[in-house]
């Protein structure tokens, strides 16, 4: 069999400008890119791959550089941005993923671990089977596993509702259905997310317990008939500050809302924001640069 390459196209990154930057791959090389921190470095550095090699590789690297000079120009500090394509073998690929990638506990609640791990569960212990790769979120990421952790400490023999804002992978969702909430419901605005969210969702057999939708949270309604348990918005700081009141209206008094995907020197004008609606935080957490936060709603 003749054996396929993989090329993999990476930028490095700031802590501010990572997402950005991810969402520039995914636009201009492949969906789905990843995002690796050296632990000695603290360098970040985003990949995108495919297994077709670039029509132009010096035409991508400057359709990259002029879209990262555009962040640049509008406030966002990219460091040195540094590109670089290169072919891999496709087996190379798959040894860095089961590196970079371990199975991760959530307590003896909940296991997620890639398809590869032969991890057994705990007694009783729910179980998310999902790979790198294809959509941010793979429990890793300090603000998916704070979402994680939170919606174990909520779940409880009544079973709870739950709604994903922003899934990409659909792990949240997924992990929800897994440890019993119900009915539980997710949408992102991006189409390949819901795609990839839909696949995982199959792939764990939880495809009839979850609604996944294609939606943008800037347009929904401002007032909403249904309000769910518990609501996780995994999204940028300004989209939870400017979204407040849209999000809020789809978590039930007494209810408990989720944020995270925040910069921690940008948490506190986003947990001022929540508490000045009537919320107040139950829950924090600080892990590198990134904070997040759970907020419980008044009855």
């Amino acid at each position: 069999m003749k054996r396929q390459t993989i090329w993999k196209t990476s930028v490095s990154a700031t802590t501010e400008s990572e997402d950005a930057v991810t969402e520039l791959l995914a636009a201009l090389v492949a969906p789905g890119p990843s995002t690796y921190t050296d632990a000695d470095t603290g360098v970040i550095t985003v990949s995108a791959y495919s297994t077709k090699p670039p029509k132009n590789i010096v035409a991508t690297k400057s359709a990259l550089r002029r879209a990262l000079g555009e962040l640049e120009s509008s406030g966002v500090d990219t460091g040195p941005a540094r590109i670089s394509i290169i072919k891999l073998p496709a087996e190379n690929w798959a040894d860095s993923w089961k590196r970079h990638f371990p199975p991760l506990e959530i307590g003896n609640a909940l296991l997620v671990k890639p398809s590869w791990s032969r991890r057994k569960p705990r007694k009783g212990q729910a179980v998310v089977v999902l790979d790198p790769g294809l959509s941010f979120g793979t429990g890793q990421h300090p603000t998916t596993s704070f979402c994680l952790r939170e919606i174990v400490r909520a779940s409880r023999e009544e079973p709870p509702s739950f709604l994903d804002m922003g899934t990409g992978s659909g792990i949240l969702a997924i992990a929800a259905a897994k440890l019993g909430y119900a009915p539980v419901h997710a949408f992102d605005f991006d189409p390949q997310c819901v795609r990839v969210a839909n696949a995982n969702a199959r792939a764990n057999r939880v495809q009839n317990k979850i609604r996944i939708s294609h939606a943008d949270l800037t347009k929904l309604p401002r007032r909403s008939a249904k309000r769910y348990d518990v609501v996780c918005a995994n999204l940028l700081s300004n989209l939870l500050i400017s979204e407040r009141d849209r999000i809020l209206a789809r978590v039930k008094p007494g209810g408990i809302l989720v944020v995270a995907g925040i910069l921690n020197r940008e948490f506190k004008e986003v947990q001022h924001a929540y508490e000045s609606a009537g919320t107040h935080m139950v829950a924090s957490r600080v892990e590198k640069e990134w904070r997040s936060g759970a907020f419980q709603i008044e009855r």
